[in-house]
């Protein structure tokens, strides 16, 4: 039975309260241009939530976004695992909710901050609307949380913002509604258009060789997986004098230790601290190819012509792999030195690779949320056009 509490707003209120929750540099990255939008839109209030999941990196990105929160839950560093951080942040937004009871709350992704902002939101009654929807590998454990905490987020959200024709298509065969689902494209691909056309210098200390962009940071790679693959990556550089090493070097002890302890003290290998938005959009721009566990860089480096290999046996962004510019390649030693080694010697497979292709969207994908928040949450009923799916990519 439809339960109208979802859909239900003050037809007598003309301007609409936004809360948008965010915990992560990579969440900044992604809402920031729907935030920009919104933000001159004459029916929209903009509330901005930051959950503390990250503290330094989060506070940069949020000011070089020109960003700032109206609320923060501050970074507890005792917060160390999934379900500490969900507990005290359900608690947190639950009251934040019930003092300002926004009409609708958005979150980004698949971290805690974001399965933690649709539970709050879901408790208060309030419309939740998650941006970059529908995502799914075939393990409810891999990646281990995000691929539960995405397909618990999908049970109670209000819209989906589904930034692939496929990810719609997953939401459908979980037999969410139709008419709760749009294709808005990828919103990265927004923020890093603009970037990239204003021409971002080339990273201080990034080597004049040929250098692999290299990113590492998830949970289900600590320990073994991390270190097999950062050793295959030193020998291949041991072996190719023309090859450099680039590292923007997550703050997450469990990475970064693992990366000091075999990485460092070698001439073309470079560990760096995190990088500033520009610097990263720089840092892709000039290299030769990236080597990445993130989900980001494997929607960014496409648009931008260089060939992405992931440490990862499994994705939930298909759609790049499919288009042949980015391989899966796990992270044992064998498979990593085999697939940097065929990518410098094959030169015709370097080729395939290193061309831009734009399977996540065309760099409007904001502006498509925002159409999509107006005819949902302000517009009375019976003006709302009938939403209907686009199993067809964004255009």
């Amino acid at each position: 039975m439809h339960h109208p509490r979802r859909e239900h707003f003050s037809q007598s209120t003309p301007v609409r309260t936004f809360v948008f929750v965010i915990g992560t540099r990579p969440e900044v990255i992604k809402v920031a241009p729907i935030i920009r939008r919104l933000r001159e839109a004459e029916w929209a209030t903009v509330r901005i939530v930051t959950s503390g999941q990250q503290s330094d990196l989060l506070d940069s990105t949020l000011a070089e976004f020109d960003l700032r929160p109206d609320f923060s839950i501050p970074h507890r560093s005792n917060c160390r695992t999934p379900a500490v951080l969900a507990s005290l942040l359900i608690r947190r937004l639950d009251k934040y909710f019930g003092e300002v009871r926004p009409d609708c709350v958005l979150a980004q992704g698949d971290t805690t901050t974001a399965y933690a902002s649709s539970i709050a939101a879901f408790y208060r009654k309030i419309a939740f609307v998650h941006v970059e929807a529908g995502l799914r590998t075939p393990s409810l454990d891999a990646p281990f949380p995000e691929e539960f905490h995405r397909r618990s987020i999908a049970v109670s959200t209000s819209l989906h913002c589904a930034p692939t024709s496929a990810a719609a298509q997953n939401l459908a065969r979980e037999n969410i509604s139709r008419e709760k689902i749009i294709v808005s494209g990828n919103t990265v691909i927004d923020s890093l258009l603009e970037v990239a056309a204003s021409k971002p210098a080339r990273p201080a200390e990034f080597p004049r060789l040929r250098t692999i962009l290299l990113t590492a940071h998830r949970r289900e790679n600590f320990g073994a997986p991390l270190r097999d693959a950062f050793t295959a990556i030193r020998a291949f550089v041991d072996l190719t004098p023309d090859i450099a090493v680039y590292f923007p070097v997550h703050p997450n002890p469990n990475a970064r230790e693992t990366a000091i302890e075999i990485l460092s003290g070698h001439p073309r290998i470079k560990l760096v601290d995190p990088l500033s938005y520009r610097d990263v959009v720089a840092a892709i721009q000039n290299a030769w190819c990236v080597v990445t566990d993130s989900g980001g860089l494997q929607e960014e480096a496409p648009a931008l012509g260089k060939p992405v290999l992931v440490l990862r046996d499994v994705t939930e962004r298909p759609e790049a792999v499919a288009s042949g510019v980015v391989e899966l390649i796990g992270t044992s030693r064998e498979a990593v030195f085999g697939a940097l080694f065929e990518l410098h010697k094959n030169r015709a497979k370097y080729a395939r690779m290193a061309r831009p292709v734009f399977p996540y969207g065309d760099g409007h994908a904001s502006k498509r949320i925002v159409e999509a928040l107006y005819r949902r949450y302000v517009l009375p009923p019976q003006m709302r056009p009938a939403e209907i799916i686009q199993l067809h990519h964004a255009s």
